[in-house]
C-alpha cells in the first residue's frame, strides 16, 4: 500500500503514519504559485520524522520516480536522499540527488520545464517514492514527453535497428487517444476504399455529436433497464470513444479534461455549477 505525504492545503499535518496533509486541498496551478511557502517551516520536526521512517540504502538513498498526475505517465526516474526529498516538500519541485556529481537536481532547472509536485508517496516498504505532479513540458532530455518510449518487444524483434519513433508508453485510454490524434492526421490525405469509422467521425461533425447522444441514451437505458454489467461496461466504452473524438475535432485533451476534474475535488458540485452560471 503506498502512503500520501503531500497536499497543497492550508495548515500543515502529519500524521502517525507520516502521512503529510493540510486542510481544504486545492490541486490547481494557482494554488501552487499562491501557497509555494505554505509548507514545512513550522513543522521541520514531523518532517525529520518522516524522512526518518525511509528505508535509505548504505549511501543514503532511495529511488524516486515522477508521475504525471492526469495522464498516469510515468516521466522519469532519479535518485533522492534526505534533503532532495526535504527540498522537493518545500518548493513543490521534483528534486533528486545526482549520483555523478554529489549534488542536488531541480527537474527543469536549465530546462525549465519543471515537475510541479502535488503529491509525494512512499510504497509499502517505504524504500522508494513517487512524486505525483505536473510538467511543465517535456520531461526527458530528448524533447520526448517522459523518458519511457523504447519498446522492449521491438527491440527484441529488431535489436539493430533502434527506432527514434516516439513511442510513448501509453495506457489505454492514452493509446486511444493518440489511434484518434493519428486518424485526424490521415482524414486529408487521399486515399482508396471505405475510410474507418473514426475518419468518418472525424470528417463529420453532425455525425459524431448524433452518435454521442445515441451511445449516451443507450447508457442511461442500461440502468433503467436494469441490464447486466458487462452491457454498462460496453456502452460507456461507446460513449467514451465517441466523445474523445470530438474532443479530437475540438483540439482538446483528455489530460485537459482529467486537470478541469482534479480541480474539482476540492470544490462541491453546488459551488462548481455556480461559478459557471456566473462566468456564463
Amino acid at each position: 500500500m503506498a502512503v500520501s505525504y503531500l497536499h497543497c492545503l492550508n495548515s500543515l499535518k502529519v500524521s502517525s503514519r507520516g502521512r503529510v496533509s493540510f486542510s481544504r486541498p486545492d490541486y490547481s496551478r494557482s494554488c501552487l504559485r499562491r501557497r509555494s511557502a505554505c509548507l514545512v517551516f513550522a513543522s521541520s520536526n514531523k518532517v525529520e520524522t518522516l524522512l526518518d521512517s525511509i528505508k535509505w540504502d548504505d549511501k543514503g538513498l532511495a529511488v524516486a520516480i515522477a508521475q504525471n498526475v492526469d495522464t498516469g505517465a510515468i516521466l522519469m526516474q532519479g535518485f533522492v536522499n534526505r534533503d532532495a526529498v526535504a527540498t522537493t516538500i518545500s518548493s513543490r519541485k521534483a528534486t533528486f540527488f545526482s549520483r555523478s556529481r554529489s549534488t542536488l537536481w531541480t527537474k527543469g532547472e536549465t530546462s525549465n520545464n519543471f515537475i510541479n509536485v502535488q503529491d509525494i508517496f512512499l510504497d509499502c516498504d517505504r524504500d522508494s517514492i513517487i512524486y505525483l505532479g505536473k510538467p511543465d513540458g517535456p520531461t526527458c532530455h530528448t524533447g520526448a514527453e517522459t523518458c519511457y518510449y523504447t519498446r522492449v518487444s521491438e527491440l527484441l524483434e529488431h535489436p539493430e535497428n533502434e527506432s527514434e519513433e516516439n513511442k510513448l508508453a501509453l495506457t489505454t485510454l492514452y493509446s486511444l487517444e493518440s489511434t484518434i490524434s493519428q486518424r485526424k492526421a490521415e482524414v486529408e490525405a487521399p486515399e482508396s476504399g471505405k475510410p474507418s469509422w473514426t475518419k468518418r467521425l472525424l470528417s463529420d461533425s453532425n455525425l459524431c455529436c448524433s452518435k454521442i447522444r445515441e451511445e449516451a441514451d443507450e447508457l442511461c437505458r442500461s440502468l433503467e433497464e436494469n441490464e447486466d454489467k458487462s452491457r454498462t461496461a460496453s456502452e460507456m466504452a461507446d460513449v467514451l470513444y465517441h466523445a474523445m473524438v470530438l474532443l479530437a475535432l475540438r483540439d482538446v485533451k483528455m489530460e485537459d479534461v482529467l486537470q478541469v476534474l482534479r480541480q474539482r475535488f476540492s470544490q462541491s458540485g453546488i459551488e462548481e455549477k455556480k461559478n459557471r452560471a456566473s462566468k456564463g
